[in-house]
């Protein structure tokens, strides 16, 4: 008897089964080479179903000297073209025709290599895919109720994840430190159980890194080259929630329900946004909501009635063309963080879809200035109307998004009214923020009413009307603001006449611009202190207790350019210094760069700090 086992086979260990059982007495056992080299070249590529095999063949030399089985092997080496396309069926191929030209029988666990192999009259032995009773997996033992994540790593300790939702404590769990044997074991089961289980499945299997999702496990395991040791790392949600659990429910269940929604769920990493999440998509299926999920590896617990989707050909774009055929009401899309996931979460709410996203964020208003610098900045009200902060696990604020067409607050002449976006407290009505172009670029102001201190509107205003006057006057400037609509300026008293112009007119024309009564002074009848709000060479107004990140802008022929990516993320507002003095506020952009267009009086400002060697940096607004 000859029999030609195929990789399947091989992988699943029924060859060495079988002789054991006693099936193969005295049989020849002809291993394809091509077997061979598709095992090894998923072993170099981090699998393990390539060490299986390897493992089995190993068995099978050891059988064949205790037994009276006789172990050949046969054929090419597949090239590496035949190995990379092993799943369009290359390898099967070359198997068959091993069989055929032997005429032995073909030993497989692959049901279409079985039927094709039957379609060309090879005598074929089908075994079902070795499986097991899925009852559980070998590390749950390392959980109980309180434990949200277990770690393990070849060589250290066991730790885990325990505690209540924002109390959360990393400790460890057992005193032995884990063998490579174990993690070895413990991998093995993890991967069995996903294939053999009916609520397991590889969620992902790239060299070196493999995630399943088994249950309501979330497990990564790594290798090396990708890691520097063998870990196993298993997620699971500790509580599962309704959204009558978190504060606001009721009106939060209205604004749903009212119409398609653009919500960011926001909150730092522990938080509870995904639980959230889950409790949001679960109340909007059950409210006659169409509702599927977004997730790369897909974790949300949801009912069976909601459909997760994860990257179409690991692109989450393609999901997305592929959802706006299926028309779903509402799509949960965790995690929001790259700027080509801002771009698909906006693409989906302007086609009228429901968008709920969750994104990493420490205060709520951060997680809306991800999406300035990558969605036009109009559209933002269109795209996100409801920011929902997460905090230790409830919802601890809720922001309306709207926009308006008026003079920003601390501004005044209506030439200065523009589009202001405004976030509002969602319980109280009371805006918080604002943010809209000022001078051309992107700012968010706090509305919080303090009249004790500059604000940030009060900084620019400031700092745009010493602008102003250093583009009129040749000498030292410094501005002072006395309330929101009025300033003194104070300049060299050779440049009073013509700052102030003929009868009055080249004020005249910067108030009308600015929207705010400038009284002109002499440098020498400004307070001896100096004043607090002072701009201008040597002022000291913009001082600031944070050093910020030290910058070498960059000049070209268009722009002045200002590499903040160390500083800031994509779309977050920073200010940008000179010798520690304020310069200007800016939304980082794409790159994580900030361009100023030469000629501006910001870009005039920049270049005289840079040629007066001061050192530039960039600060957190």
């Amino acid at each position: 008897m000859n029999v030609v086992p195929d990789t399947s086979a091989v992988i699943d260990g029924r060859v060495s089964e079988r002789v054991e059982s006693g099936a193969y007495e005295g049989a020849t056992i002809t291993v394809p080479e091509a077997v061979v080299g598709e095992l090894e070249w998923q072993a170099n590529e981090g699998h393990d179903t390539g060490w299986e095999g390897i493992e089995e063949l190993q068995r099978l030399v050891d059988l064949a000297e205790s037994s009276t089985i006789t172990v050949e092997y046969h054929g090419k080496r597949p090239d590496a073209g035949q190995k990379r396309s092993a799943d369009e069926g290359e390898i099967d191929a070359i198997v068959r025709d091993v069989a055929a030209e032997l005429g032995a029988t073909l030993l497989t666990s692959d049901v279409v290599q079985a039927e094709v192999s039957r379609a060309k009259g090879l005598d074929v032995e089908y075994v079902e895919p070795r499986g097991r009773d899925a009852e559980g997996l070998q590390i749950e033992s390392f959980f109980d109720e309180t434990t949200m994540s277990v770690h393990l790593r070849a060589g250290a300790k066991p730790r885990a994840k325990r505690g209540a939702i924002g109390d959360m404590h990393y400790e460890v769990i057992r005193d032995e430190v884990t063998t490579e044997a174990e993690m070895k074991e413990f991998a093995h089961d993890i991967a069995e159980t996903a294939r053999a289980s009916p609520d397991g499945f590889v969620e992902l299997d790239e060299p070196g890194m493999t995630i399943v999702q088994y249950r309501s496990y979330r497990i990564a395991v790594a290798r090396p080259p990708f890691a520097d040791g063998f870990e196993i790392t298993a997620v699971r949600p500790i509580v599962k929630t309704d959204l009558e659990d978190y504060e606001f429910a009721e009106d939060l269940k209205e604004r749903l329900l009212e119409r398609q929604r653009g919500v960011l769920i926001a909150g730092a990493p522990g938080a509870g946004k995904s639980t959230f999440a889950q409790a949001v998509a679960e109340f909007l299926a059950s409210h006659d909501n169409a509702v599927k999920t977004m997730e790369k590896p897909r974790d949300l617990q949801v009912g069976s009635d909601i459909t997760q989707y994860t990257a179409l050909g690991g692109d989450m774009a393609k999901t997305a063309d592929s959802l706006l055929l299926v028309r779903p009401d509402y799509t949960i899309y965790d995690e929001v963080r790259k700027t080509d996931d801002f771009e698909v979460f906006a693409d989906m709410r302007l086609a009228g879809v429901g968008m709920v996203g969750v994104v990493h964020a420490t205060r709520a208003i951060d997680a809306l200035q991800r999406l300035v610098g990558r969605v036009e900045l109009g559209m933002i009200p269109q795209v996100v109307d409801t920011v929902v902060y997460i905090e230790a696990g409830r919802v601890d604020t809720v922001y309306d998004v709207t926009t308006e067409v008026k003079v920003p607050e601390g501004l005044t002449a209506e030439d200065l009214a523009r589009p202001v976006i405004q976030i509002s407290d969602f319980e109280t009505g009371d805006p918080a923020f604002e943010i809209y172009t000022f001078n051309r670029q992107v700012v968010t102001v706090p509305l919080d009413g303090d009249e004790s201190s500059e604000t940030g509107v009060s900084r620019l205003a400031r700092k745009e009307v010493e602008r102003e006057i250093r583009s009129i006057a040749r000498g030292h400037v410094e501005v002072e603001l006395k309330g929101q609509n009025e300033a003194v300026v104070y300049v060299e008293e050779d440049d009073i006449s013509y700052v102030i112009g003929k009868g009055g007119g080249r004020i005249s024309d910067v108030e009308d611009r600015l929207g705010i009564d400038i009284d002109v002074r002499t440098l020498d009848e400004r307070p001896s202190s100096g004043g607090s709000n002072g701009g201008g060479g040597g002022g000291s107004g913009g001082a600031t207790d944070r050093e910020g990140t030290v910058v070498t802008p960059e000049v070209t022929s268009r722009h002045v350019v200002v590499d903040a990516a160390d500083a800031a993320d994509v779309g977050q507002t920073v200010e940008v210094r000179a010798d520690g003095e304020y310069l200007f506020t800016a939304t980082v952009g794409r790159g994580g760069e900030i361009q100023v267009s030469r000629g501006s009086a910001i870009a005039d400002e920049l270049e005289h700090a840079l040629d007066h060697k001061q050192r530039i940096t960039v600060v957190s607004a």
